[in-house]
């Protein structure tokens, strides 16, 4: 089965098909600066990359040009469209009501807008993605696949925040997680990888990138996880400020005249790693390079991430009541050595050590622990488009290759 895998930002879109029954990549890309100008980068399987400027006043443009692009006659890798057999986009937010992925429905594109406001940024954009390929395509299967869902297994005691019963019966408001297709994906190779017994394994997932997040799996199952109602709880990120005092927020409105609205803007935008390091980036590349030229607040920038990460994998090995496996994947988990290096260090109360030749390896699965280590440190490349791929094949076939269409 061919399957189109689609990632809708505000003004971005990235696409992968994917033959299924391979799970070889055939043709992949990006339309960027939609509804400003347009910008299509698209590259089939080992061809040089095509850059086309063109109009994308919205998303449904920027898909044309993407389908157009996959049956063009010299680089095309469709003969024609028929060749699609089903699309799978990747949703941010689908609340309480959507706990797994699902095939689109009038049912399902209404509760995905209903949880535009928990998404404000994701969810309109992710919305647009499936009306164009539903208008572009019609027949053909779609399937909504959740960064929320992977999370639902939480039990009440770790997803409830301790404010009134009324606000969580009113608004549903609660930690919903996010990362999960990520988290499932790095959870499952984890486990098969390392050959644990899925039933008893506990294994603690590092997603480590601009944005950043940590799961709780046991027994193939999330238990915890790090980000809450929204992406902004947490570890320290690339601009986030992860988990802060909530009166901080009152304290500067206040003393700066500022609107809770200007103040999320600032927590999302304008924090984290970027902001400890005196705005000099929130790239790690360029922070480890300023640090090795002797830059105090990129150091600092570095050992705090660190430092909030390896508190986070502490308190999931006391959630778990021990752990297995910690997995380091992400940007920043797959390829910041230093970052690795550090976050072990904090985790010696756990027989753990890092081996330091193996930690030099960057985006390759392997085992950077010491073989004498009581738990095993690794690092498992994420495939959150090959995962969207399963989880879409694996929904389609369910349903008997039924093709849903509003």
């Amino acid at each position: 089965m061919n399957v189109l895998v689609i990632n809708c930002g505000s003004s971005s879109l990235k696409f992968q098909l994917i033959n299924s029954e391979t799970e070889e990549v055939a043709a992949k890309g990006l339309c960027e600066r939609i509804g400003i100008d347009g910008r299509l980068v698209y590259q089939p399987a080992g061809g040089e990359k095509e850059i086309t400027e063109a109009p994308m006043p919205t998303h449904t443009e920027a898909i044309s040009m993407v389908l157009d692009a996959l049956v063009n006659p010299k680089t095309g890798v469709l003969k024609s469209l028929d060749e699609v057999e089903a699309i799978g986009h990747r949703v941010l937010h689908g609340g309480a009501k959507l706990t797994a992925s699902r095939i689109i429905d009038d049912y399902v594109i209404s509760v995905i807008d209903e949880c535009c406001d928990l998404g404000p940024l994701h969810n309109p954009a992710n919305l647009m993605g499936i009306r164009a390929c539903m208008k572009l395509m019609p027949g053909k299967a779609n399937v909504a696949v959740f960064d929320t869902a992977f999370h639902q297994t939480m039990p009440a005691k770790a997803y409830r925040y301790a404010i009134p019963t009324k606000f969580y019966d009113k608004y549903a408001i609660r930690k919903y997680g996010f990362h999960g297709t990520s988290h499932s994906f790095v959870s499952k190779e984890t486990i098969k990888y390392l050959g644990l017994n899925k039933e008893t394994s506990k294994v603690i997932v590092a997603h480590l990138g601009n944005g950043a997040s940590i799961s709780a799996v046991k027994g193939g199952e999330c238990v915890d996880t790090s980000m809450g109602l929204t992406p902004l709880e947490g570890l320290i990120m690339g601009t986030r400020s992860g988990d802060l005092d909530p009166a901080v927020l009152e304290y500067l409105c206040n003393h700066e005249n500022l609107s809770v609205s200007d103040m999320l803007r600032i927590l999302n935008k304008e924090s984290g790693v970027y902001a400890l390091s005196d705005n000099l980036s929130s790239d790690f590349r360029d922070l480890e390079e300023a640090m090795d030229g002797g830059n105090k607040a990129a150091e600092l920038a570095i050992d705090a991430f660190s430092y909030r990460v390896a508190k986070y994998i502490g308190s999931y090995v006391a959630a778990m009541n021990g752990v297995d496996a910690i997995a380091f994947t992400g940007g920043i988990g797959e390829n910041a050595g230093i970052v690795r290096e550090k976050v072990i260090s904090y985790l010696g109360f756990l027989g753990l050590a890092i081996d330091p030749e193996q930690n030099k390896k960057r985006g390759e699965r392997c085992i950077i622990s010491t073989k004498d280590s009581k738990v095993i440190a690794a690092i498992v490349p994420t495939n959150e488009e090959l995962a969207i791929c399963r989880e879409t094949v694996e929904l389609v076939e369910k349903a008997g290759g039924a093709k849903e269409e509003i």
